[in-house]
């Protein structure tokens, strides 16, 4: 049984290089969340085995709203106040594993989200993305208490089976914003990046939005298609495009694949992620292209829903919905026999290593020769070098991608990724 009777919470605000622009809009920071959990009421030795873990908010991805009621500094406050306070509701309360745990607290601050917000649309996602410093120090918590060393030791035995990899690399994929300079574009190809996500869904009518969308895929595509790598089986590079639910109807989305098709991309294209809002329930059966469902994902019942309509793929987020839904999600896409893989939310170094242990030990993607896991940190946060010094396993070789892969050794498997260990900095704040 996991309980704790006290917790600590803080908030630090992260800079971007630059404005981070999606979904029509752009926001310049991330908040990250510090969660702290007392197993005992504070005092004697608790500091020593209190558990401590971030997670960041991503208010326009889980909820646009939300985030275009408020100013950028509001909404993150609404979303700090609840990942609060989803400590407070869970606070003296025992469950056999975080899982429960979660899946008790969620209707609950999903409610005090609709009353903070005058919302009664709230996206559920919201209120997941507002769970997850919470989530990820219950899984601390439980790791402590179980006397769990390794990640795979994490998983409930009967969900194992949808995470049987142990895999030697995945492939790490950049993204490819609407503002992302060319010469960085370039830089990335030459390092071995061959898997790119590539931002859609710009803002404006959608005449406008697919116009604008096709020019920036073309400019990309015509740098791009004599580029060549031995990771595809074409040895072409790959393209995983993410329009964030901005395609309001299945004709303009045909527009766009019509238009990959007449510059020669539509081949390279291995994902199309979220083309639809969540309230667009369209069968995408017979579109040439793998779709992927992200931010319409809540739980195990929008999985099944999705595969059902054509989706060929789910994209999981430990660091965006918690590690316990992205859980149970895996679980149900291995029982429909449609892939996995991990997306970012903008992971800061010591949260991006929860989303690296999904990733290693779910098995390849189909047509890659590995996993696959979205990290773009390295390209938006402004003190990412001080970030990943302050990384509790500074130095280990699976930090860095080499050659467009995260190489992971022995260390890493023993280590969770540093998840076990402190929480850098972070402590300080609490």
């Amino acid at each position: 049984m996991i309980h704790f009777q006290s917790y600590g919470f803080a908030i630090q605000r992260e800079p971007f290089l630059r404005p981070f622009h999606f979904k029509g809009d752009s926001f310049n920071e991330k908040w990250i969340n510090i969660t702290a959990l007392y197993p005992a009421e504070r005092g004697g030795d608790t500091l020593e085995k209190r558990q401590t873990a971030i997670g960041g908010n991503a208010v326009l991805w889980s909820d646009p709203a939300v985030f275009s009621s408020y100013s950028e500094t509001g909404g993150n406050l609404v979303m700090a106040l609840m990942a609060e306070r989803a400590a407070a509701l869970l606070r003296g309360k025992e469950f056999p594993d975080p899982i429960a745990a979660i899946q008790a607290l969620i209707p609950e601050l999903h409610e005090f989200g609709r009353t903070l917000t005058g919302r009664a649309d709230l996206r559920p996602t919201f209120t997941l993305n507002a769970a997850v410093s919470l989530d990820l120090a219950l899984w601390k918590l439980h790791a402590a208490t179980e006397g769990f060393k390794v990640f795979s030791e994490l998983i409930p035995r009967e969900y194992r089976s949808a995470f049987p990899g142990r895999q030697r690399a995945v492939t790490r994929i950049p993204l490819i914003t609407y503002n992302l300079p060319t010469a960085e574009l370039l830089d990335l190809v030459e390092e071995g990046h061959f898997l790119l996500k590539i931002k859609i869904g710009q803002g404006g009518s959608q005449r406008q939005m697919l116009e604008k969308d096709l020019d920036r895929l073309e400019q990309i595509h015509r740098l791009l298609r004599d580029k060549r790598t031995e990771q595809t089986d074409s040895g072409r590079l790959a393209y995983y495009l993410d329009a964030n639910g901005r395609y309001e109807t299945k004709e303009t989305l045909l527009g766009l694949v019509s238009g990959l098709e007449k510059m020669g991309a539509l081949d390279q294209v291995v994902l199309l992620e979220e083309p639809f809002p969540d309230d667009c329930e369209l069968d995408v059966h017979d579109l040439p292209v793998r779709v992927a469902a992200d931010e319409s994902l809540h739980g195990i019942e929008d999985v099944r829903r999705k595969i059902g309509s054509g989706y060929g793929a789910v994209a999981l987020k430990p660091a965006g919905k918690t590690l316990s839904m992205s859980i149970l999600m895996a679980a149900e896409a291995q029982k429909q026999g449609v892939p996995s893989f991990v997306a970012d939310s903008a992971c800061v170094p010591l949260l991006l290593d929860w989303n690296r242990n999904v990733a290693a030990h779910l098995p390849p993607f189909p047509g890659l020769p590995s996993g696959i896991l979205e990290s773009n940190g390295a390209q938006n946060y402004e003190n990412w070098a001080t970030l990943i010094r302050d990384h509790p396993c500074a130095g280990a070789s699976w930090l860095e991608p080499k050659g467009g892969m995260y190489w992971l050794d022995e260390s890493f498997y023993l280590s969770g990724g540093g998840i076990f260990h402190s929480a850098g900095h972070y402590e300080e704040l609490i």
